[in-house]
């Protein structure tokens, strides 16, 4: 499959390092199946820092996703276990990432993810809700955030 990552710089070498903590999945390189996913995040990213926007390609072996190598979460939907997932990747101090996966496949929240988490947090919403508030507004879409650099390894640049 290939997979493409928007930015406003091309990417030759991933370095997670460079990657920020409290994402949806965690610290991570995060690509997308879908080419117009990355090219709304190259212009997100370029109208918070500027640059030009870039879409990065890269191929990667999806029979990879099932081999016992990797260890991979996948998430098919929006559920509760999804939303704290979300909720606990965002709402930590560390730089270090709260799980141990090497992949994690899964639906995008909304931008509006740290309002919900302080209504959650103080109890103005239940989990519930906070899921229902997290789903994408411009429709369902899927994100692969590779976590480890064994997992960025399996990624072929084109």
């Amino acid at each position: 499959m290939i997979l493409y990552h928007g930015s406003n710089t091309e990417i030759e070498n991933i370095d997670l390092s460079k990657s920020k903590p409290n994402k949806d999945f965690g610290k991570a390189f995060y690509l997308s199946e879908e080419i117009q996913q990355a090219e709304e995040m190259a212009a997100f990213t370029v109208d918070r820092f500027g640059g030009t926007p870039i879409i990065t390609s890269f191929k990667f072996d999806e029979t990879l996703l099932d081999d016992r190598q990797l260890q991979v979460k996948t998430f098919e939907g929006y559920s509760r276990e999804w939303a704290k997932f979300i909720f606990s990747n965002r709402d930590t101090d560390s730089e270090v990432n709260i799980h141990n996966y090497d992949i994690v496949y899964g639906p995008i929240a909304n931008d509006r993810v740290g309002r919900q988490m302080f209504n959650l947090r103080e109890g103005y919403i239940d989990i519930e809700e906070f899921m229902r508030r997290l789903h994408y507004m411009k429709g369902i879409t899927f994100q692969y955030a590779f976590c480890t650099e064994f997992a960025i390894s399996k990624l072929k640049k084109l």
